[in-house]
């Protein structure tokens, strides 16, 4: 790592060549018109811009690159130095100093601009305090309109005879000395008094602009993917972390040994967003593509799935070698290895898909943890058909309902992912000693459904899906069980079943309990239509409407694991603890192991 100084005037000359470049990852410029004066303002002065920093290439870019805004006529030459930090600058300054045209920015609120920047000379060579307004934005038509109302005047800066009239240097080419010393004869022609305004503006703003210094720290080509990702991410302004698919997809990009064999660079993006497509298409637990390639199953989560297998292939190899999707391993995932995994992941989500359809968890919001795809996709992944069996059935079905019950994929994942991988590609390869930590850890204890009471936790929709997994039927449509398909269909959600007014105005010593996932279970938007009041009324309602005889939808109220003569009297303390006992049952055998008790651990 080096400290090199340059002039501003150097530095815009080698982005306007193509030496200077960006590696793909970058994001796009979009500094506004205040920012551009004010940043005009800061090297007028001489002030301190700020340190830039870029990655040497020696020739050779590891990423795919692009010019910086502006200067794409140089696209196409291999740069010398790749821009890590400073983009925003460099862009402002490239476009109001260096290039003959209007800049493209925007307003404070975001509306498209095309602007001339000029430097105000009277106000230039006044107090430096006040050269923030001696900096102006001008038009594409270079046609300033200033006053206000019927005093508005129009000052043309159309022509030099204007500029020079006006007072108005242009700074789009401060750098270009013919032109500087050719405007500089047509200012001082205008007017005998301007010689003297020009000597003070030549010292105190154009002098200090055309020998204004940038530092830059310049990065050895042999810095590391992962040392580039770090640290760009701590030195970058733009305030926004750089995420590893846009890392991968600016070094794929640049794989040359990939354009040479297929003619053009590999797209990334386009993959991912093929993918996804087939999986939401099939399955929408994994997102909304109308809400954006990344809602639900993100490229993050994909690229650890990849990870893992590939790592654990290693491993195989070299008994040495660690499983792991730490962002180092996606970083250094190479390009040969994801395109040849990526299709058999793609088709491990597909499995995912349909096992958590029969686990009755089939929309994006109803899914407990998305993370806990990643292990589950990497371990169908590697063992294919394996996971079909009877036995490794039960085992992943009791590995996922401990992961979600005992709220264990709820912080730190890495870890996690690795031990989960192996630990049950083991067990499921025949070493029934193994017992995967998710399993052997998870624990829930038996107040927990007291404090379950919104989606927030992975356990409250565990307990939901659970209900529909074992057998609930709707209140309103009770001609068969809930199941995956209805969901959608019936509009179906979970519903308090004693309303929260009700037991506000009745029992309001349980009020705290009445948004627990005791007192609420999966019904259609229609059954919830009738749900007002007491439960001993609202049962009638959906009795009669529901066409049944009384005895038989109690029949439909036990299925949701609910005592229907505590719904009928209204005795809500009776319900509670009734609800109580049958949803911990439910969450035992879910789980394949006892809840823990209070008195355990008051013991």
């Amino acid at each position: 790592m080096a400290l090199d100084s340059l002039k501003l005037s150097d530095a815009l000359a080698d982005v306007a060549s193509g030496a200077l470049q960006l590696p793909d990852f970058q994001r796009e410029w979009k500094w506004d018109d205040e920012r551009i004066r004010a940043l005009i303002a800061t090297v007028t002065l001489d002030y301190p811009l700020g340190v830039v920093m870029a990655l040497q290439t020696n020739g050779t870019s590891l990423f795919r690159t692009r010019t910086l805004k502006g200067a794409e006529d140089a696209e196409g030459r291999v740069p010398d130095l790749l821009l890590l930090d400073g983009q925003q600058r460099l862009t402002s300054l490239f476009q109001a100093l260096h290039r003959d045209r209007p800049v493209e920015t925007v307003d404070a609120r975001g509306k498209e601009l095309r602007r001339w920047y000029y430097v105000d000379i009277a106000k230039a060579i006044g107090p430096p305090a006040e050269r923030d307004e001696a900096i102006v934005s001008v038009p594409e038509d270079k046609i300033l309109k200033t006053g206000f109302n019927r005093t508005r005047d129009l000052i043309d800066l159309s022509t030099v005879q204007g500029e020079c009239a006006a007072g108005y240097f242009p700074l789009h080419f401060v750098f270009d000395t013919e032109r500087v010393n050719a405007w500089h004869q047509e200012y001082v022609n205008a007017d005998v008094t301007n010689w003297g305004h020009w000597g003070q503006f030549q010292m105190h703003v154009l002098n200090r602009m055309q020998s204004f210094q940038v530092p830059m720290i310049k990065l050895a080509a042999s810095t590391t993917m992962d040392a580039v990702c770090a640290v760009f991410e701590r030195v970058n302004t733009g305030g926004v972390p750089l995420n590893v698919f846009e890392l991968l997809t600016a070094t794929y990009a640049g794989n040359q040994q990939y354009v040479a064999q297929h003619g053009d660079y590999y797209k990334l993006p386009d993959v991912w967003l093929d993918i996804k497509k087939g999986l939401t298409s099939s399955y929408p637990v994994f997102g909304r593509m109308e809400a954006g390639v990344e809602d639900g199953l993100s490229s993050s989560d994909f690229l650890q799935a990849v990870a893992l297998v590939r790592t654990w292939e290693r491993k195989r190899q070299e008994p040495r070698a660690a499983v792991s999707c730490k962002r180092r391993d996606l970083l250094e995932l190479p390009l040969t290895d994801f395109s040849r995994l990526a299709p058999r992941v793609a088709e491990a989500f597909e499995w995912v898909g349909a096992f958590l359809e029969q686990q009755c968890i089939v929309r994006a919001p109803d899914l407990p943890y998305r993370t806990q795809l990643v292990p589950l996709a990497a371990v169908r992944t590697i063992l294919g058909e394996q996971t079909e069996s009877v036995d490794a059935d039960e085992l992943l079905t009791q590995w996922f309902w401990c992961g979600v019950l005992g709220e264990m994929y709820g912080g730190s994942t890495e870890s996690r992912f690795t031990r989960d991988v192996e630990q049950l590609i083991e067990r499921l390869q025949g070493n029934t000693e193994v017992v995967p930590d998710t399993i052997a850890e998870a624990a829930f204890l038996d107040d927990r459904l007291d404090t379950l009471s919104t989606r927030n936790s992975a356990a409250y929709k565990g307990v939901y899906a659970l209900l529909v997994k074992q057998g609930a039927v709707d209140w309103y449509f009770t001609e068969a069980p809930l199941n995956a398909a209805r969901l959608a269909e019936y509009s179906v959600e979970v519903r308090q079943i004693f309303p929260k007014a009700w037991i506000d105005k009745n029992h309001r010593a349980y009020s705290n309990r009445a948004n627990s996932i005791i007192n609420k279970t999966p019904l259609s938007l229609r059954a919830s239509k009738s749900m007002t009041g007491s439960p001993t009324g609202y049962l009638k309602t959906l009795a009669l409407e529901s066409g049944m005889r009384p005895e038989w939808f109690d029949d439909v109220i036990g299925t949701h694991l609910i005592d229907p003569a505590a719904l009928h009297s209204g005795d809500f303390e009776q319900f509670y603890e009734n609800r109580s006992k049958q949803l911990l049952d439910l969450v035992m055998s879910a789980m394949g192991k006892r809840t823990v008790f209070r008195d355990t651990k008051a013991g």
